[in-house]
């Protein structure tokens, strides 16, 4: 099977394309790939690193007020279907997947107009503004939240397929998730990450929680700051505690995320819907603080996904304080029913086949079954 990945921007929009890739790769040996990015996107970098064909377009976004660079945004848009259709042309794929993000748009509308069979894949609640444009051309516009197919009215077909990062994770060593933080097997752990660069709102919670740990006796904390913030954070509760406590971890970044999270019993984290499904797919209860800073306040849109099913309890970023959210786990990993109740509706949400059933309608579309 020839496939060409699109997306880019965010890891957002990234690592489920390369999920579904490995997808590929498990079922078909002899899959071929090739991923179409932008230059200047994240996808630059990570997608090399996971030794996939790497070719690039210059493209940009929309700005949503009235502005002399979105004309420019069209002509670059033009190039760039220009260049993909040579791009495609040259690759000759059985299909054109899109993950998101502004490069999608010139990548599966070339495709579409070459009569190659095309699937766009949206992990938010709320559409991105590139696959609502999109899915009036995809053959398939698949899902992570059951119930979201609606979004898409003009499709020819939406269906729920989960997001494919859920699969990622299932294959997660936890034994090894402990010892790479130092814990002792089976130790309750509170993991508080605020996304792979931090969180200046989560972190000033982290700081004001330390000093308030200690009423959860046997519970290890795990404090991931992003490089930015780590120094800072780290310096500040010391001098507050004058000491660091043993059962609290205070980390720059973790990169074995997949087997951290198998050892996990309470995440506090943003809503972007990539890690809603790696935590959903191990049922993992969650607190979640979606980021306002993002397009549609779409993190808002999944958390109260979660939260509406009993798996997570919501904090706006307005409301954050160290004394709230700490209450909130406290009462949370205090009661073994509330923990299990969370965790069992959390992993009913879970979808770990979600790549497997993606793979299972690229064949659809593609006719190689």
């Amino acid at each position: 099977m020839r496939v060409v990945l699109t997306g880019g921007g965010t890891g957002g929009h990234i690592y489920p394309a390369v999920a579904i890739a490995r997808q590929c790769e498990a079922e078909e040996l002899t899959s071929q790939f090739l991923y179409i990015g932008g230059k200047r996107g994240l996808e630059s970098k990570l997608v090399p690193q996971e030794n996939l064909p790497f070719e690039s377009i210059d493209i940009t976004g929309f700005r949503r007020s009235l502005s002399l660079e979105n004309v420019r945004t069209i002509m670059r848009f033009f190039k760039g279907v220009s260049r993909s259709k040579k791009l495609l042309s040259d690759f000759k794929p059985d299909i054109v997947i899109g993950t998101g993000g502004y490069v999608c748009g010139p990548v599966v509308y070339a495709a579409a107009k070459l009569g190659i069979p095309t699937l766009i894949h949206e992990q938010n609640a709320i559409p991105g503004l590139t696959n609502q444009f999109l899915s009036r051309y995809a053959d398939t516009v698949a899902v992570s939240f059951e119930g979201s197919e609606k979004a898409f009215p003009k499709a020819k077909r939406a269906i729920y397929t989960g997001n494919p990062r859920a699969t990622t994770v299932m294959s997660a060593n936890r034994e090894r998730g402990f010892a790479s933080l130092g814990i002792p097997s089976d130790s309750p752990i509170v993991l508080v990450v605020g996304g792979s660069r931090g969180a200046r709102a989560i972190n000033e919670a982290m700081k004001g929680m330390a000093a308030m740990i200690d009423r959860l006796p046997g519970v290890h904390f795990v404090f991931v700051t992003g490089e930015t913030y780590f120094e800072g954070t780290r310096e500040a509760i010391r001098s507050e505690l004058g000491t660091m406590p043993n059962h609290l971890h205070i980390v720059p970044y973790i990169s074995n995320m997949p087997e951290v999270l198998a050892a996990t019993s309470l995440i506090i984290n943003r809503a972007g819907a990539s890690f809603l499904a790696e935590i959903t797919s191990l049922g993992i209860p969650s607190i979640l603080i979606p980021s306002p800073n993002v397009t549609n306040n779409h993190q808002e849109a999944n958390a109260r996904q979660l939260e509406e099913a009993g798996a997570s309890r919501m904090i706006l970023e307005k409301d954050l304080t160290a004394e709230r959210l700490f209450g909130q786990i406290e009462d949370i990993m205090k009661s073994g029913d509330v923990l299990g109740a969370m965790t069992e509706a959390s992993r009913k949400l879970g979808k770990p086949d979600s790549a497997a059933v993606i793979v299972e309608e690229i064949r659809r579309l593609t006719g190689k079954r």
